[in-house]
C-alpha cells in the first residue's frame, strides 16, 4: 500500500524513492510484522486461553511429557496470519497478482486450519475436521491457485518445471502443472503441520526458509542477477521477497511466545497456512524442488509418517518408536529442548544446501 501510494509523489518529495527498492521494503514488513507480533501477542494470547478453558487437546497416546502441556491454548497461528498479512499489504506492490495469490493460499489454508482447530476444541479431542474433507479443502484452495499462477506468468514458463543443477532445461508439464502444483502446496502444508509437535520446532525452520525464498523470489524477479546466475527469470516474483520477510518477521515474533515451555501453540490454523504458503512461493518462482532441499526437515517428517503407517499395514512391524519422526527421538529419551535445537540446525544446514543449487549450474 504505501508504495502505491507513495512512488507516484517521488517528485514532489525524492525520499519517497525509498518506497522503489524491493530491500528496503522487504526490510520494513520483517519489522513491521515483528512489531505487529509483539504488540498484539498478549492481548490475543490472553483472549484465546480466556476461550480455551482446557487449552488444545493433548493425544493420549503421545510422548508422556506433553501432558504437562495440557491447558496451553492453540490457534496462536491467527496471531502469524494477522501479523503477515497487515505487513504484507502495507509494504507490498498491491498492483503485483503473484502477491494477491500467495496470499490467497495462505489465508485459505488457515480458514482449513481454523476450522480444524476449532472443532479439536468443541469435542475436546485431538481430531478435528475429517482427513477427507480437510483434504478436499486443501486441493480445492490449491487447484484455484495453480490455475491463477499459470494464468499470470508468461508462456513459456507458465507450465514448465525447472530442475536444480541444469541450466536451461525445463519440462513443460502441459496441464499435468496443476496436480504438480497441488502436491506442492498441499504437500508443504500438511509436512509442516506434521513437523509442529514440540515447542519452537516448526517456526524456526519455516522462517529459515521463508528467508531463504526471500532471496530466491528477489533473484528470480531481476533479470541481472537472474542471467548471471542463470536461473529463470519470472518476472514480477521479486515482490514475494516482501511477503516473506513479513513471514520471517511474524515467525520471530511468534517465536517469542512459543518459545520453551510455550505459551501458545499455533495449531493447524499456522502450520497448514505457512507451509501453503511456501509451497505457492516455489510454484510461482519455479523452484518447487529446492523447497524440498531448504525444506528437508519437514520432508524427513513426512516420510516418516509415511513409512511408519506403510510398514505397519504391510508387516504389522513399526519402524519408528512413534511417527513423526521428533517422536520418535523423545521416545528414545532425548529431551525436547535437544530435539528442537538439534532439527533448527539440521533446518539451517538443508536451507545453505538449497542455495547452494542457485550457484551450481
Amino acid at each position: 500500500m504505501l508504495y502505491n501510494l507513495l512512488v507516484p509523489l517521488t517528485e514532489q518529495f525524492s525520499f519517497f524513492n525509498l518506497f522503489r527498492y524491493l530491500t528496503f521494503r522487504t526490510g520494513g514488513a520483517v519489522a513491521t510484522a515483528m512489531i505487529i507480533s509483539f504488540w498484539l501477542g498478549p492481548t490475543i494470547i490472553d483472549w484465546l486461553r480466556s476461550k480455551q478453558s482446557n487449552g488444545q487437546p493433548i493425544r493420549e497416546d503421545g510422548p508422556e511429557g506433553h501432558f504437562a502441556k495440557r491447558g496451553t491454548p492453540t490457534m496462536g497461528g491467527f496471531l502469524i496470519l494477522l501479523a503477515l498479512a497487515a505487513s504484507t499489504l502495507l509494504w507490498a506492490d498491491l498492483a503485483n497478482r503473484y502477491v494477491w495469490c500467495v496470499l490467497f493460499v495462505t489465508v485459505g489454508f488457515g480458514i482449513v486450519g481454523f476450522a480444524d482447530d476449532y472443532l479439536k476444541l468443541s469435542r475436546m479431542n485431538s481430531k478435528g475436521l475429517p482427513a477427507r474433507l480437510k483434504l478436499l479443502g486443501q486441493i480445492a484452495i490449491a487447484v484455484a491457485a495453480t490455475l491463477w499462477i499459470i494464468s499470470i506468468t508468461r508462456d513459456p514458463l507458465d507450465t514448465q518445471l525447472a530442475f536444480p543443477f541444469f541450466k536451461t532445461f525445463m519440462l513443460d508439464l502441459g496441464w499435468f502443472f496443476v496436480p504438480f502444483g497441488v502436491l506442492v502446496m498441499v504437500g508443504a502444508s500438511n509436512a509442516v503441520n506434521l513437523t509442529d509437535g514440540l515447542d519452537g520446532l516448526a517456526i524456526v525452520p519455516v522462517m529459515i526458509a521463508a528467508g531463504v525464498f526471500a532471496l530466491i523470489a528477489y533473484l528470480a524477479g531481476n533479470a541481472v542477477f537472474a542471467n548471471y546466475l542463470q536461473i529463470h527469470h519470472v518476472p514480477g516474483t521479486g515482490e514475494l521477497a516482501v511477503f516473506c520477510g513479513a513471514l520471517v518477521g511474524a515467525s520471530l515474533g511468534f517465536l517469542w511466545f512459543n518459545a520453551p515451555p510455550a505459551m501458545v501453540f499455533m495449531g493447524d490454523t499456522g502450520s497448514l497456512s505457512v507451509g501453503g504458503a511456501l509451497g505457492a512461493i516455489s510454484v510461482v518462482t519455479k523452484h518447487e524442488f529446492v523447497l524440498a532441499i531448504v525444506g528437508g526437515l519437514f520432508v524427513l517428517e513426512a516420510v516418516s509418517v509415511i513409512v511408519q503407517v506403510a510398514s505397519f499395514k504391510l508387516t504389522g512391524k513399526r519402524v519408528f518408536r512413534m511417527a513423526p519422526l521428533h517422536h520418535h527421538f523423545e521416545k528414545k529419551g532425548w529431551k525436547e529442548p535437544t530435539i528442537v535445537i538439534r532439527f533448527w540446525i539440521i533446518a539451517a544446514v538443508l536451507a545453505l544446501a538449497g542455495l547452494a543449487t542457485l550457484k551450481l549450474r
